[in-house]
């Protein structure tokens, strides 16, 4: 097991939802009845009413396709703390739904997506075609079938009017963004404005396809990353059909001993975040679902409807608030926001808030020490960054993070509820100094992954302009500092 970060700050967080959901949540009916009630069924009956709340918004998100969709996988993979843990299990289990098993839609209205997109019967461009769906993800079902050249496919077909739904749900945000904060305060405007923006290019499968071609070509032969090729003449606006895998899902992998887990983690780490800072493109949609652990011991990934492409520019500014929170650098690190304008009112936020909510997001990855990374750490990192209940930075959660910095941010913190469900453990900042100071790798799989990327990867696919290192870099090992766990200040 790793050690403990060297701060108390990431677990403050980390109790946030269950002790504002018992207000939030409990209806007023189950208020009036309790009055009288002893201390001790008076919280079991709030914990109770609150617990129904919270699964019936996990039955319409559940039931609801797009953004509903997106919010109650970002939720299952946050771990929101929303419920006592007596409860936990429970609550996780009608989560995990939303990963993979959303509802159904029968066959027949899907065939008629196929046929409509294809202008043919299913029959002439499939030789076999499972009807049982083998995957749900937001606006589609995933199906097995064979080509008639033989080979085995994976095909996601769009939900019948899925488009007319997602494009009615963007209309509705204002009172979609009402009927959620009711019982999830933590989704705020920037949340939702920011999946808004984002979403409807899920819409197109054609273009999914062509991104997923060139992430298979750039990954072609890593050592332990695998992106499916895409069948470009079988995949339409709403048809995408690619290679067919097989391995072990995210929640089989969580039963792995240490070792294949912390594994498993880095590789995680490594594709989801290490490909903004290296390559300046990343999937804005990590989730459990589109991961697949494979015999060979690669890790899959797959769905690429939320990709972005950032101009190195905005990569670089990344890279270099990063570091100047690592070196502790506040005024330094205060000044990189007001001028990016992040920071838009200067004169409500000093340079020590500045800072402390840089790490309360991004401390994990600044920690020169082993971090096991717990569902606990993943959302109280969250809770603190966005949720306006938190009395902590509320001068930052003023401000408004420009959009293309809020999806990159989006993009690391599901990262880290990923690897928090994973329960894996790493030294992440020496993984992390690769792509933050151009540091060698001191990991195998860091190791492996240079040399491929020395041996396949063309010198104009890489990032350019990486800032020069700052002077003070010899600070920027965060380290374990007094009895209090504070990293010492200089």
């Amino acid at each position: 097991m790793g050690k403990h970060v060297p701060t108390s700050r990431l677990a403050r967080g980390t109790a946030l939802g269950a002790v504002a959901a018992g207000t939030v949540l409990r209806n007023q009916r189950a208020r009036l009845s309790m009055r009288r009630r002893s201390e001790a069924v008076r919280a079991e009956m709030a914990e109770e009413s609150m617990l129904r709340t919270i699964e019936q918004v996990v039955v319409v998100l559940g039931t609801m396709k797009g953004v509903a969709m997106k919010l109650g996988q970002m939720m299952s993979v946050l771990d929101m703390d929303l419920v006592p843990d007596s409860h936990r299990e429970r609550f996780q289990q009608r989560l995990a739904v939303l990963r993979n098993a959303a509802p159904t839609v029968p066959f027949d209205g899907m065939r008629e997506v196929v046929e409509q997109d294809y202008g043919a019967p299913l029959e002439s461009v499939f030789a076999e075609f499972d009807t049982e769906p083998i995957a749900a993800a937001s606006i589609g079902q995933v199906y097995r079938a064979r080509l008639h050249d033989g080979r085995q496919v994976a095909v996601k077909v769009q939900y019948p009017g899925i488009d007319a739904a997602v494009r009615a749900d963007l209309r509705n945000l204002t009172m979609f963004r009402k009927v959620l904060q009711s019982a999830m305060p933590w989704i705020t405007p920037a949340v939702l404005d920011e999946l808004r923006l984002n979403i409807e290019s899920e819409l197109d499968y054609h273009a999914e396809a062509q991104t997923q071609a060139q992430l298979a070509e750039l990954y072609a032969d890593h050592p332990f990353i695998l992106v499916p090729r895409t069948v470009p003449e079988h995949s339409t606006t709403r048809v995408l059909v690619s290679d067919y895998l097989t391995g072990r899902t995210f929640d089989e992998a969580r039963q792995l001993p240490d070792a294949e887990r912390n594994r498993i983690g880095e590789i995680i780490y490594r594709f989801y975040v290490g490909s903004l800072f290296e390559f300046a493109e990343f999937c804005g949609d990590p989730h459990p679902g589109n991961v697949l652990v494979l015999d060979d011991g690669r890790v899959g990934f797959l769905d690429f409807g939320l990709y972005n492409r950032m101009d190195r520019e905005h990569v670089d500014f990344e890279i270099t608030c990063l570091r100047a929170a690592a070196e502790e650098r506040a005024e330094d690190l205060r000044e990189l926001m007001i001028q990016r304008g992040v920071i838009d009112s200067p004169e409500e936020i000093g340079a020590a808030e500045s800072l402390e909510y840089v790490l309360a997001a991004s401390e994990w990855c600044l920690v020169d020490e082993e971090l096991t990374i717990t569902p606990e750490l993943a959302s109280g990192a969250f809770l603190l960054a966005v949720d306006p209940r938190a009395s902590e930075f509320a001068g930052m959660k003023q401000q408004n993070l420009p959009p293309e910095h809020l999806f990159s941010r989006r993009a690391d913190f599901l990262t880290f509820g990923m690897l928090g469900q994973l329960r894996t453990t790493a030294n992440w900042h020496r993984i992390a100094r690769e792509w933050l100071y151009g540091d060698d790798p001191v990991t195998e799989l860091g190791i492996a992954h240079r040399q491929w990327r020395a041996e396949h990867v063309p010198a104009r696919a890489l990032p350019k302009g990486r800032p020069a290192r700052h002077r003070a870099s010899q600070r920027t090992t965060r380290q374990r500092g007094s009895s209090t766990g504070r990293a010492p200040r200089r």
